[in-house]
C-alpha cells in the first residue's frame, strides 16, 4: 500500500518568456488554500490525502491545473471555491467533479 492514498500535483511552473503559465494564474494561492482545505477536513496525513507542488505539467494551454493520482483525474480551476469542489468531492468523497476535469 502507498504512504498516501492519493496525491494531488497542482501545477506552479511559471515561465519567463511571456508564454502563459499556471503560476501567472494564481496556482501558488489556490494550492495554498487546497492544503489547507485538506487538513481542515482532516484528510491529511498517512493513508489519506497528500497535496504536492509540481513544477510544469504540460497543460497549460488548460491552466492553471492540477492532477489527482492514483486516478489520473485532471482538473482546471479558477477561484477557492473550485478547489473546495475538488477536494471535498473527489478527495474526501471519492467522485470526481465533472465540470472542472479536463481531458
Amino acid at each position: 500500500m502507498s504512504h498516501f492514498a492519493k496525491h494531488i500535483f497542482f501545477c506552479l511552473n511559471e515561465r519567463t518568456d511571456g508564454r502563459e503559465c499556471c503560476a501567472h494564474q494564481g496556482a501558488e494561492a489556490l494550492q495554498v488554500h487546497a492544503k489547507k482545505r485538506v487538513k481542515e477536513l482532516g484528510l491529511s496525513g498517512p493513508g489519506q490525502v497528500r497535496v504536492n507542488k509540481a513544477g510544469c505539467l504540460d497543460r497549460c494551454e488548460h491552466g492553471p491545473v492540477a492532477v489527482v493520482y492514483p486516478e489520473g483525474v485532471w482538473y482546471t480551476f479558477v477561484d477557492k471555491l473550485d478547489i473546495d469542489e475538488i477536494v471535498e468531492k473527489h478527495l474526501r468523497d471519492g467522485e470526481p467533479v465533472e465540470r472542472l476535469r479536463i481531458d
